[in-house]
């Protein structure tokens, strides 16, 4: 099973835990979670006039071996207006714009998502239950 847990940081409310979101998926060849602006298609929703989230930004896939992936979906646009940061215990990098990074089993994390021109993100945390 994958778990998120999802919060929308903004300026002074940093380290504010308020309005947290959560979603799970069984790690299930196929299952997904999306986070994005979409509440049609994404299960953890960021505020629709936060513009530098896509309509689908983040995908979770569970693949065939039961292991899962992260991808940063591209966008309408040609370059971000977000970078994304990826933190599993002291180690992190940053995810490419539409590239995949497949997540660490039993593990958990977190992913971030800032704005390149505002003091606002979204923080999504994982863990991987196996």
């Amino acid at each position: 099973m994958l778990e998120l847990t999802m919060a929308s940081v903004s300026g002074t409310d940093a380290g504010a835990t308020a309005g947290m979101l959560m979603a799970d998926a069984p790690s299930a060849p196929g299952s997904v979670l999306r986070v994005g602006r979409d509440r049609s298609v994404c299960r953890l929703v960021t505020p629709d006039d936060w513009l530098f989230v896509s309509r689908v930004h983040l995908e979770f896939v569970c693949g065939q071996d039961g292991a899962w992936q992260v991808t940063w979906l591209r966008g309408s646009q040609p370059d971000p207006s977000s970078e994304v940061l990826l933190t599993v215990g002291e180690y992190a990098q940053s995810l490419a714009y539409g590239g995949t990074v497949t997540l660490p089993r039993g593990g958990a994390g977190e992913i971030v998502v800032r704005d390149r021109t505002s003091p606002r993100s979204i923080n999504v945390g994982f863990y991987h239950e196996v």
